[in-house]
């Protein structure tokens, strides 16, 4: 494996930094699933920009198409998406990867995903989905859960240098969503070792109850990492030895395979 070069960001007070552009994000990104259609308070509430300020760029939003008004509600409009279509379309392994999602759904029946780092988040990039629901939310293209708690995230955070990895977990809260979540950060340090160790990882029943996974990374031809795919099942349904003896090699050989076919 390569290292991977430091991403230098700048930082907000930078004379390069655009703070009208990051401002304009900070609003699109505003809206969620919980958060559909908002009035200009409750967008100036959850960027924390005065009621002026949101609504400049809510309005400059809504004329190049991007957000919709309607009567006192703004929501986004389609054209939002060609801002997430630009990343897919630009980053072509997708379409590899896809097909070895799709493939590992029907050897196991299972749903599989391909996740990368967000900061302290994995978004889904990829996703074959399996008939059969999982979790109460629908996981998709897009979605961000905390990579705390996914096999994916793990995965991700295991493959970061000490300190950054030190330094995002500095700003992580653990919360506890079932008895098996972890919420120590020594032991989740430690589990974040051994996940580096091993090259996989297993989270069982910590972000939702009866949701077992299992992650491996995936890297191209040079070394570079792409991701993380996983295989997502019920632990009624699929037991720890299963996961290890039969789907743990699959995933191996899956990321095998992309090695070979993503330069």
């Amino acid at each position: 494996m390569t290292t991977q070069p430091k991403d230098e960001r700048l930082s907000p007070d930078d004379r390069d930094f655009v703070t009208a552009l990051a401002s304009g994000l900070d609003v699109i990104l505003a809206f969620d699933q919980q958060h559909p259609r908002m009035t200009l308070s409750e967008v100036a509430a959850r960027t924390g920009m005065n009621r002026a300020r949101a609504r400049r760029f809510l309005l400059t939003l809504n004329a190049l198409g991007y957000v919709r008004k309607q009567h006192r509600h703004f929501e986004l409009a389609p054209r939002t998406l060609q801002l997430g279509y630009a990343y897919l379309s630009a980053n072509n392994y997708r379409t590899v990867i896809q097909q070895h999602l799709e493939d590992i759904t029907r050897e196991t029946g299972e749903s599989s995903s391909l996740g990368v780092l967000d900061g302290s988040d994995v978004i889904y990039v990829g996703r074959s989905a399996a008939p059969h629901r999982l979790m109460a939310i629908t996981l998709a293209v897009g979605t961000r859960l905390p990579a705390v708690l996914t096999s994916m995230g793990r995965v991700l955070l295991a493959q970061l240098p000490d300190d950054e990895l030190d330094a995002l977990l500095e700003t992580v809260t653990l919360e506890r969503h079932t008895e098996h979540t972890i919420t120590d950060k020594a032991e989740l340090r430690d589990c974040l070792r051994r996940v580096r160790e091993q090259g996989y990882c297993i989270v069982d029943q910590e972000l939702d109850s009866g949701l077992r996974s299992l992650a491996v990374p995936a890297f191209d031809a040079h070394g570079r990492l792409l991701g993380a795919i996983n295989v997502s099942t019920n632990a009624a349904r699929i037991d720890l030895a299963t996961l290890t003896e039969r789907f743990l090699p699959l995933l191996q050989d899956k990321a095998h395979q992309i090695a070979t076919q993503v330069s």
